[in-house]
């Protein structure tokens, strides 16, 4: 079982940005899974690095289209997309360092965020950009 299910209550009602939140989601179940099967050491540094990856893509499309329809809590936000990639490429570095493996506290951090970044942060901007012409 996934530990974060994509639901109609993570969508932010723009095609492009869901579909990244999907594949964001599909990450961290990814990573539990091969957690739950024992392998989690295996699989954690791609991911990881993957989302590292991923996540620079998907705060730069939001960002995009904040800065296009000048979206007035765009530095707000950008700041929280700043404080996750930090904290993502901590955990990146600490692993390839040997100073972590993968735990559920790590997870479920990236779990948490992710879901309450979507439900809290990112659906403040969907009305903003769907008045806008962006779905």
């Amino acid at each position: 079982m996934p530990i974060v299910t994509w639901s109609e209550d993570l969508s932010v009602k723009i095609k492009e940005l869901d579909a990244q939140h999907q594949e964001l989601v599909a990450m961290i179940n990814k990573m539990h899974d091969a957690m739950k099967q024992g392998k989690g050491k295996e699989v954690l540094g791609s991911i990881i690095d993957k989302m590292v990856e991923y996540t620079h893509k998907h705060f730069l499309s939001e960002e995009q289209l904040f800065s296009k329809h000048n979206y007035p809590e765009a530095g707000r936000h950008s700041r929280e997309h700043n404080d996750f990639v930090g904290k993502v490429a901590k955990f990146q570095r600490d692993l390839k360092a040997g100073n972590i493996t993968l735990t559920m506290d790590v997870i479920t951090f990236l779990k948490e965020w992710l879901v309450t970044h979507i439900k809290g942060t990112d659906k403040k901007y969907t009305p903003f950009l769907n008045a806008k012409g962006v779905v």
